[in-house]
């Protein structure tokens, strides 16, 4: 099928992109997990906690040292996750985090004697630091003979087709590029054409049609062996785009991604969440049960609920929340916390409150909705992390005073932020999601943190509803 070359102002139909797709070629979980038992760990270098909301029973950690990533590497697990939280940092100090992480990795990998193959886990909306991080991931681990970029995330209708990438909305699909996440402040872009993107994300370093396209047609008609022998064509760190709209084409994807590492082609990854779960050899599986949840709920009466993001999606599913009731509410005033002398007396305020607030209803603590930034990329960047280390201040005060029963994160570097320094988890386990491939929940191992469950909730996924459904099932736990 043929799709449009440029990226439209409005949704299509569905059927206008989806309609007339080859038959998918079917792979059981089961045969990608045979095909790679014994195999090199997939390690996930993820650029914030969001990655883990496809997969169970997963290690995660938050800290790289060798002796964190040698407790990964020892659990019986196809993958771990590291949470880098680069999408956060500034250039420099993203790549310099990169770095680190796969020197540590080196180290406890030789120490184990258990080889890897990295990941980088990015936005599937596309934002963040590409070619960035490849480009020093590349470098370190030297000799890669491709970069194969797949953001497919099928639960939240983020799909590649014909090399475009497609954002599913109520009215149809939309150009990623043409989407509210396009216009990020600091990694805004405007391509849907994958080959296009990268194109205009290298400033011209890598020309569109230098690029690879493993398509539906590769993936459906010609299977593992066609789609591996693409793969195995790539050298120089060329770049590849991979159509996906199912589980089934991403697990294609990992059989042919085995076949030619196998062969002794070498590939760095750049992938959405759905990726993860294909070539970690796992099904998707449904949502926590109340029965579930119950062992790893804290014992405390109430929750906290601290919602950072700002994309329009999360103020409405934070209405949605407030329309439900059941919650007392505290707001942030970003004005008073970039006011260096009022910044600490005003979070301390809002934490005693909330934590005073616990025993009779669920605590939310946001941010003021207005979203503030600065004169360039560089500075809202540093704008939105001096606000994430308020709200993560303001959680470790609550915890300190009284621990809730869970602990709900919304945002990406604000659910990095909480876990890391508000609860101070370095290790844990993501055990599934509380919604359908979306909103996972992590058992942290040990540290302030242990016993409380601890949920991480994008900003730029599920409905208007999702928030207070999610809360439904922690409460009926």
């Amino acid at each position: 099928m043929s799709l449009p070359l440029h990226a439209q102002s409005r949704p299509v139909p569905e059927d206008a992109v989806l309609g007339g797709l080859p038959p998918v070629h079917e792979v059981s979980a089961a045969v990608v997990a045979a095909r790679i038992s014994g195999g090199p760990r997939l390690v996930v270098l993820d650029d914030d906690p969001t990655g883990t909301q496809t997969v169970a029973d997963v290690p995660v950690l938050t800290s790289w040292s060798v002796e964190d990533l040698r407790w990964a590497l020892r659990q019986d697990s196809s993958a771990f996750f590291v949470l880098t939280n680069t999408r956060s940092l500034s250039p420099v100090d993203a790549a310099s985090r990169n770095r680190e992480v796969v020197r540590a990795l080196r180290e406890a990998s030789a120490a184990e004697g258990i080889g890897y193959v990295l990941a980088s886990r990015g936005d599937s909306t596309l934002r963040g630091h590409f070619p960035l991080e490849t480009d020093v991931l590349a470098e370190e681990l030297s000799g890669v003979d491709g970069v194969v970029l797949v953001p497919a995330y099928i639960e939240a209708g983020r799909l590649t087709v014909n090399s475009h990438h497609w954002m599913q909305t109520a009215e149809g699909l939309l150009p990623v590029g043409e989407s509210e996440f396009a216009r990020d402040a600091t990694f805004g872009y405007r391509r849907s054409s994958l080959p296009e993107w990268v194109e205009e994300k290298t400033g011209g370093r890598v020309a569109a049609d230098e690029v690879l396209r493993i398509t539906l047609d590769d993936l459906r008609g010609g299977g593992p062996t066609h789609t591996a022998r693409l793969l195995s064509s790539l050298s120089g760190g060329r770049t590849a785009v991979i159509d996906a709209v199912c589980d089934d084409d991403l697990r294609v994807l990992a059989l042919a991604l085995a076949e030619a590492e196998e062969n002794g082609t070498r590939l760095l990854y750049r992938v959405g969440p759905s990726f993860v779960r294909a070539r970690a050899g796992q099904a998707a599986r449904t949502p926590l049960t109340p029965a579930e949840l119950r062992p790893l709920r804290g014992d405390a009466p109430h929750g906290l609920i601290v919602v950072g993001s700002h994309v329009a999606l999360t103020t409405r599913q934070l209405d949605r929340l407030r329309e439900r009731g059941g919650i007392a509410e505290y707001e942030l005033d970003v004005a008073l916390l970039l006011d260096e002398e009022r910044r600490d007396a005003h979070i301390t305020e809002i934490a005693v409150a909330a934590a005073g607030a616990l025993d009779s209803t669920d605590a939310v603590i946001s941010t003021s909705r207005t979203l503030v930034t600065g004169a360039d990329a560089d500075d809202s960047l540093a704008i939105s992390r001096r606000v994430s280390a308020s709200l993560v201040e303001a959680v470790r005060q609550v915890n300190a005073a009284r621990r809730p029963a869970f602990v709900v994160a919304k945002g990406g570097i604000t659910s990095s932020d909480t876990a890391t320094h508000g609860l101070e988890i370095r290790r844990a386990w993501a055990r599934g999601t509380l919604l359908p491939g979306i909103v996972s929940l992590w058992e942290p191992v040990e540290g302030p943190a242990a016993g409380i469950p601890y949920i991480v909730f994008a900003g730029n996924v599920g409905g208007d509803d999702a928030l207070a459904d999610a809360l439904d099932l922690l409460r009926s736990a």
